[in-house]
């Protein structure tokens, strides 16, 4: 229960609130991803993680940028989804003792955070541009486009790895 409520009285203050759950979230995410990469067993899956673990490690310094450029401070609000995110990925990689099952259970909990990164920064880059914030606006694309491409690794790795939990 939320005893005291942030005070967003317009865009700005709300574009800003949620660059600082986007900073929490990606922070969540370079925390989870060396367990993740741990755990799978598929060397295709493990590659994907590692790669997106470097991209996620530069959207922390990017999204830190807008930051500081927009409120001189680059302070977190808790991201509360991805929170939930990575427990429900935690619980479920503990819960799949069969590696192939665990390589699925570790691509659909990695597409549930990428579908909501895909949220967060379109939504973000939507407010950039309507608040004539055209860097920020272009930095957000550019995170949004490597999200998106991730997304759709993981999709064509489960192709496989789909096949081979299934036999």
């Amino acid at each position: 229960m939320k005893l005291f409520s942030a005070n967003i009285e317009d865009l700005r203050t709300l574009y800003i609130t949620n660059l600082k759950k986007a900073l929490d979230m990606e922070q969540k995410i370079t925390d989870a991803l060396p367990n993740m990469i741990e755990k799978a067993t598929d060397p295709q899956l493990a590659t994907a993680f590692r790669d997106h673990l470097r991209q996620s490690e530069g959207h922390v310094a990017n999204v830190e940028s807008l930051l500081r450029k927009t409120t001189g401070d680059a302070g977190t609000v808790t991201c509360k989804a991805i929170s939930g995110l990575v427990t429900e990925a935690e619980d479920s990689i503990k819960d799949a003792s069969d590696p192939s099952i665990r390589d699925i259970t570790l691509i659909a909990c990695g597409q549930q955070v990428e579908h909501h990164e895909i949220a967060v920064y379109g939504t973000l880059r939507t407010w950039a541009t309507i608040l004539g914030l055209t860097d920020d606006a272009r930095i957000l694309e550019s995170i949004l486009n490597e999200e998106k491409a991730a997304d759709k690794l993981l999709s064509s790795i489960s192709d496989g790895v789909n096949m081979q939990a299934a036999a």
